[in-house]
């Protein structure tokens, strides 16, 4: 039987857990920065947000894949 990588435990919780709360705080961040360029506020570029919304999609499948792993296989 394989074990998850997301089961692996760290202090107590599994790697998912963790995974799940930087995918949220991510989240968060692309939100802001999506309101801070659409208000044109401190400067802060488009690019900046596309490259967050990237990085919260790449967080949000591999938090999936390991949740669905750990629960199917």
């Amino acid at each position: 039987m394989v074990v998850s990588p997301g089961h692996i435990i760290i202090y107590g919780l599994p790697l998912y857990i963790y995974l799940g709360a930087v995918t949220f705080i991510v989240i968060i961040a692309t939100a802001i920065l999506g309101m801070l360029v659409l208000k044109g506020k401190y400067g802060v570029k488009f690019s900046w947000h596309l490259n967050m919304a990237r990085a919260t999609i790449l967080l949000a499948i591999i938090h999936g894949i390991f949740v669905i792993w750990g629960m199917f296989f």
